[in-house]
């Protein structure tokens, strides 16, 4: 059977090109938040317990299986020739009744479901409720939800959604045709936030069809050492 987290990471490499424009403002940003590999360990570069950001940076190799609770660090960086805005990692993946919790590392931001309760259109799955942080602007400030529905949920920064600033939480092993947030690109967004959430979809894809594909694998060999049993008995009847 194929490793998991070997198999994304060649999988979600593959997609950190989909969107160039969707990535403007989370390209080159530095993030304090401990990026989460298939043993739920933060990784480390350099002398600290901060992730790098080179070809690999924020999140688009962090997603292995879906877990009880992660973290997501939320973003401002400065450089001489732009400020640029993200949410690390990209996509973030929970089981069902699994916690979020956002941590503000730097600037002023929110994390706001694309739901008609917060005056957007619906990207998150059907029959659950709008949630948003609200403006946090203190260094270390939290904001986490507790997502019980399974399903893609799309969100995004209320001051920079225009900037591209947009991620996505996964819970569970949703089917894709199922999710309102794979089907639908509002055409009323600015090319910068559709470009983002096409990146997104792609993203959300491959995670969830690698994911479906392993669950299969793994029916099939237990299936399989099951029927290799029942013949070994059947074939050990006889003989006697």
């Amino acid at each position: 059977m194929s490793q998991p987290g070997l198999t994304r990471r060649r999988l979600l490499e593959g997609t950190a090109g989909l969107a160039v424009a969707g990535l403007a403002g989370c390209n080159s940003a530095t993030s304090g938040s401990g990026e989460q590999t298939a043993g739920g360990t933060p990784t480390e570069s350099g002398g600290d317990n901060h992730p790098g950001h080179g070809d690999e940076a924020h999140g688009h190799d962090t997603v292995s299986e879906p877990r009880a609770s992660r973290e997501v660090a939320v973003n401002t960086a400065r450089t001489e020739d732009s400020t640029e805005y993200h949410f690390d990692p990209h996509v973030t993946w929970v089981e069902p009744g699994g916690t979020v919790t956002w941590r503000l590392e730097s600037g002023t931001h929110t994390a706001t479901a694309y739901h008609p309760g917060n005056d957007q259109p619906r990207l998150v799955p059907e029959g659950t409720a709008a949630w948003d942080s609200g403006t946090m602007s203190e260094e270390g400030e939290t904001f986490e939800h507790t997502f019980e529905t399974e399903g893609v949920y799309h969100y995004y920064c209320t001051p920079h959604e225009s900037f591209g600033m947009l991620a996505t939480v996964i819970v569970g092993q949703p089917h894709l045709e199922d999710q309102q947030a794979l089907r639908t690109i509002p055409e009323d967004k600015p090319e910068e936030v559709r470009a983002k959430l096409q990146e997104l979809n792609g993203m959300c894809r491959d995670i969830l069809s690698e994911g479906h594909q392993e669950e299969e694998e793994h029916h099939e060999e237990d299936t399989s050492t099951e029927g290799g049993h029942h013949e070994a008995e059947t074939h050990s009847g006889q003989s006697t």
